[in-house]
């Protein structure tokens, strides 16, 4: 049974921000700068175009294992522009929302042009108070949503747009009166709020709601009320934001148990249910929906990457690779105001290690996800991710 108390360092770090902090990322962009439209610094698309890499190299050893895959992975993609030269400076940040600020602020003194990184919510928050006076925008590995705006956008996997991939599939196949099984801290919140902002865009109907603390006391009493509310709310899907590290497994073990049959209401998950490997053997989870990025894509990028560095990448890596690839391509164009807010949000997106995404204008992102179901304790694609925006996906 996996321990649920055990919350992971990364999806704490990557979600929390200091209240302070918190404020300056609900500025609006004219109050960073006037960014997020057509301003940016100019560039000289003949010439190679200065990126800064923001790594949390310096911190932990995770923190630098992590920092080595990002800037392997952006090495990689540099490698394959044609025709377009990217002048890559790395900067360490400890993990540390101070050193981001100065790093930032060291790197557009330097001549970055843009910044690509840091990984957590608060050095990007960090990073992107000190690039705005000088019209930079951040390109951020971060997936708080909370931070995004202005000169700050978010390349990591949001609940908004999993939440989006998965009430639209459920609404198709007439899974459309939904009870949301929540946490009741920080993510757990966000969650709840990105299911109920995707019922209500895709014309479905919010059954009900049940929120729990991360305790197995609480876990456990959570239990009847679901059952409780999808009674009530005549519910037929359950859209749980617990993963595998916290309240999934008592859940997928307990809930079948209590009356709330998978067969009558769909279990969707807003995390990966094949990551662990073992969370596949999740009795509840079998035939329930999740999503995934694009499996091929994911597969080719972590093999490629394996040939050149000689081993598998860090899923987060893929993001460097990502960043460059938008880089790269708006450079191409060979525009002056390449990596303008303007230019950064065009809507035809690109192609990155996952599959296909794009920058939104509000600083968050889409990405062409998979719909995926657990089947004998293996991982079934449903319905494939998007190659292009528009059509079923979006």
């Amino acid at each position: 049974m996996f321990a649920i108390r055990r919350i992971t360092q990364k999806f704490t770090r990557l979600f929390t921000l200091p209240a302070a902090l918190l404020a300056l990322a609900a500025c609006d962009p004219a109050a960073l700068g006037g960014l997020g439209g057509s301003s940016g610094p100019r560039i000289d698309t003949s010439a190679p175009v200065p990126i800064a890499l923001l790594v949390p190299r310096g911190g932990s050893a995770a923190d630098n294992l992590l920092a080595k895959n990002l800037e392997n992975a952006a090495r990689m993609a540099i490698r394959d522009l044609d025709g377009v030269q990217i002048d890559l400076r790395v900067y360490g940040t400890a993990g540390q929302a101070g050193t981001a600020g100065t790093a930032a602020a060291q790197a557009i003194a330097d001549g970055a042009k843009l910044i690509l990184g840091p990984v957590y919510g608060e050095a990007a928050n960090a990073a992107g108070v000190a690039a705005a006076p000088a019209g930079v925008n951040v390109l951020s590995f971060s997936n708080n949503t909370t931070i995004a705006g202005g000169n700050v956008f978010v390349l990591g996997p949001t609940f908004d747009n999993t939440a989006r991939r998965l009430v639209g599939y459920a609404k198709r196949q007439n899974r459309d009166r939904i009870v949301v099984l929540h946490a009741n801290d920080i993510g757990g919140q966000l969650g709840r709020n990105a299911i109920q902002k995707a019922i209500n865009a895709n014309g479905a109907t919010l059954a009900g709601t049940v929120d729990y603390a991360l305790s197995q006391e609480s876990v456990r009493a959570a239990i009847p009320r679901v059952k409780a509310a999808v009674d009530n709310g005549n519910a037929n899907a359950l859209f749980l934001t617990a993963n595998s590290a916290t309240a999934l497994p008592l859940f997928a073990d307990q809930l079948p148990g209590a009356g709330v049959s998978p067969d009558t209401t769909k279990y969707i998950g807003l995390s990966r249910w094949d990551i662990p490997s073992q969370t596949l053997s999740l009795r509840g989870i079998q035939e329930g929906w999740f999503a995934l990025p694009d499996p091929g894509a994911s597969a080719a990028f972590s093999a490629r990457y394996a040939q050149a560095y000689g081993e598998r990448p860090l899923d987060i890596a893929g993001l460097a690779f990502d960043g460059i690839a938008a880089v790269g391509s708006l450079v191409k164009a060979g525009k002056s105001n390449a990596l303008s807010g303007a230019a950064l949000t065009q809507g035809a997106g690109f192609k990155g290690a996952s599959g296909i995404f794009r920058l939104r204008a509000d600083g968050t992102n889409d990405r062409g996800l998979a719909v995926a179901t657990v089947r004998n304790n293996a991982v079934v694609v449903l319905e494939g991710a998007p190659q292009a925006f528009g059509g079923a996906g979006f």
